[in-house]
């Protein structure tokens, strides 16, 4: 019997989807890539802002980045923001820090409002995509998103990087990653993402990434002596040390704090087991994570991510597993729920 999946690869700039469907082979999967929710979101709040219009979040915690750029500039602005506290935490984990920022907690608006949606995923636009090309919708999705964890007094990058750190000495098994059943309490945002689509399986956009870097049919035969994956993103430069299915190591850094000189620089550090949390951490990244036994090497270094020019001087290898770069996140979802090899 067919079988179809909704996949979605949530980033800061976009989101990429592909409608799996069994019985086409992957490369002639619909797939199309558009704005992520945060821009869509960011978007809305400039057009308020534009009109001096007051307005509403209401719906689900998401990611902020875009959004909060122009929620900020809207409150600058002198117009107020209301948000009911579901929404609200998609600016601070703590409630009191998201009031301070000027943001009025409320379950109702007092006053006539632009009301705006929160959400990492809108079924009901994605429906009328797929309706518009005679789609079926399916009832199976699988969503990735960057979740640092919850915590209203540790910072979103330490909790990030300890998480990683507890991971990589744990067996760094990126599988475990993708939840099919129960989602740990500490990952809010993908809980909020099950909230929407209830019975989807959710994963950290990161782990995706190294997923799909791994079902590259060129990279495989690297996996037993060791690959370096790196994917460039519009907002984060993830590393990973990987051999067989181990993650021996990782950091994550934001691409704005980058260039070619300093990348290569971090990853040769990396490459000989020197580089440290602090050193990461200090540069203004999410931190370091390597696993006593990862040792030095690591010669082969592949890159893939939309970023992944600043990367050309050094010519690693670029993947593109089933011949698309910009889905190799939907495609690393897809190995994690073994529906590819």
């Amino acid at each position: 019997m067919a079988e179809s999946a909704l996949v979605i690869d949530v980033g800061s700039g976009t989101q990429d989807i592909l409608l799996y469907q069994s019985e086409r082979n992957l490369e002639n999967c619909p797939k199309f890539i558009v704005p992520s929710r945060t821009q869509i979101v960011a978007a809305q709040i400039r057009e308020a802002t534009s009109k001096s219009r007051q307005i509403f979040l209401h719906g689900h915690l998401m990611g902020g980045g875009a959004s909060s750029v122009a929620l900020k500039k809207h409150i600058a602005a002198g117009l107020k923001v209301y948000a009911t506290a579901e929404a609200a935490v998609t600016f601070n984990d703590n409630l009191a820090i998201v009031e301070g920022m000027g943001i009025l907690i409320c379950d109702k608006p007092p006053e006539p409002v632009t009301s705006i949606w929160m959400g990492d995923v809108d079924t009901g636009s994605l429906r009328q995509a797929l309706e518009a090309f005679s789609l079926g919708y399916p009832t199976r999705a699988a969503v990735a998103v960057q979740d640092h964890g919850f915590s209203v007094t540790e910072s979103n990058r330490t909790l990030r990087f300890r998480l990683w750190e507890e991971f990589v000495l744990q067996g760094g098994d990126l599988k475990k990653l993708v939840y099919t059943e129960t989602i740990p309490k500490v990952y809010t945002r993908m809980r909020a993402l099950r909230d929407i689509i209830p019975n989807a399986v959710v994963t950290d956009t990161g782990t995706a990434a190294l997923l799909g870097i791994m079902a590259d049919q060129y990279v495989k035969p690297y996996l037993n002596q060791g690959i370096l994956a790196i994917n460039i993103g519009n907002s984060h430069v993830l590393a990973a040390a990987i051999r067989g299915e181990r993650v021996y190591g990782v950091f994550e850094q934001h691409t704005s704090m980058l260039d070619t000189e300093s990348l290569a620089h971090y990853i040769k550090r990396f490459q000989l087991a020197e580089l440290t949390n602090d050193e990461i951490y200090a540069n203004g990244g999410h931190g370091a994570a390597l696993h006593p036994d990862m040792g030095s090497g690591w010669d082969f270094v592949v890159v893939t991510g939309p970023r992944r020019s600043m990367a050309k001087p050094m010519n690693w290898y670029e993947a593109a597993p089933y011949g698309d770069m910009m889905l190799t996140g939907c495609f690393g979802i897809l190995a994690g729920m073994g529906i590819i090899k």
